[in-house]
């Protein structure tokens, strides 16, 4: 998803027209929209697919905790392993930045990818994901609250189809059907979380750019992880255990899995994410990337046979015109926001 960010976005840049320190964002020397509109559906694919292989490993018996901790630790080390290489100075850390991006680790990637693992754990994938992408509404009603700022009326559109569609997906007038409260729970808080994500990179992204400002994310979470659920204490071993992936007898070992999950799930999805924003400016990037509970729903229904009703596809899709109303709600400028990586 986009992030109604402020800083004035022109094609062919990732971060503002300045730079951030060191960093000066490369201008390619054509923009090529259709490249851009490419990224992001790769990104969203591969998003997508992530969540049906997290799923997988679950239940294989690996806990939500231990999970994200895998995932976090690994895009991390991956991240800072790409940057020290192609830039390091765009690592460099000043003492003032270290609290802001300890709760930007945390609140926005620990917690949020935590919650959604929670949620996929007891939720079809496409409905965790409907549930936690109206995060855009959360964002858009917080500026108009909290900031004073000016919104479109179509915000009210956004949030009365967003409402309306998160009501079909549920199916109350069927007591939520078979919908896990706590699984409903924990997206509507990875929703809270991503909308804190996006809000903070808002902040993040004036001073630094988004690709350093999410690989130092990352390792905030890694960090917090290590504590929560140390990883001395994981059995290593467990990686090798054979894991079904399909309705027949076919196996890999956990650690395909797990390595999907780093490396699909997160680092080449971010790297899409950022270069697509050299070619579109990121509301047209984030509208695009809403087909991602679309992508997710697909692959789950077609791997593991997660079916759902014709009520739910019509509220997900209701769901989705709010959220892409609610992209659009903000009385302020384009700009470039922090790469989706925390969701999914």
């Amino acid at each position: 998803m986009g992030s109604p960010c402020r800083r004035v976005a022109t094609p062919g840049w990732v971060g503002g027209t300045a730079g951030y320190g060191d960093y000066r964002p490369a201008v390619p020397s054509a923009v090529r929209p259709g490249l851009g509109y490419a990224a992001t559906i790769g990104a969203a694919a591969l998003f997508g697919i992530n969540g049906t292989v997290s799923t997988l490993a679950l239940q294989a018996g690996v806990e939500p905790t231990r999970l994200v901790a895998l995932r976090c630790t690994g895009a991390a080390l991956g991240l800072l392993a790409v940057l020290a290489v192609v830039s390091p100075a765009r690592l460099r850390l000043t003492l003032r930045e270290v609290p802001f991006l300890v709760a930007f680790g945390i609140v926005g990637v620990a917690l949020t990818q935590f919650l959604y693992y929670v949620a996929i754990d007891r939720l079809p994938v496409g409905i965790a994901l409907v549930f936690e992408m109206t995060a855009p509404v959360l964002i858009a009603l917080y500026v108009w609250l909290v900031r004073g700022e000016r919104v479109r009326s179509r915000l009210w559109a956004a949030l009365g189809l967003s409402l309306s569609g998160l009501l079909l997906v549920a199916q109350v007038w069927e007591g939520g059907g078979s919908l896990s409260a706590t699984g409903i729970a924990a997206a509507l808080g990875a929703a809270v979380c991503l909308a804190t994500y996006y809000l903070m990179g808002e902040r993040g992204t004036t001073t630094r750019d988004p690709v350093a400002l999410t690989c130092w994310s990352f390792v905030a979470a890694a960090l917090f992880w290590s504590a929560a659920a140390p990883w001395w204490d994981f059995d290593a071993g467990v990686l090798g255990e054979p894991v079904p992936v399909s309705l027949g007898a076919h196996e890999v070992p956990l650690g395909v899995l797990v390595a999907f999950i780093v490396v699909g799930g997160a680092i080449l999805p971010f790297w899409l994410s950022i270069g697509a924003l050299r070619h579109l400016p990121p509301t047209t990037a984030g509208l695009v990337a809403t087909i991602e509970p679309v992508f997710a729903s697909i692959v789950a229904w077609l791997w593991v046979e997660q079916v759902l009703t014709g009520w739910q596809v019509l509220g997900g899709l209701v769901v989705l015109t709010g959220i892409a109303l609610a992209q659009t709600a903000r009385r302020s400028p384009d700009a470039p926001h922090v790469p989706e990586v925390a969701p999914t």
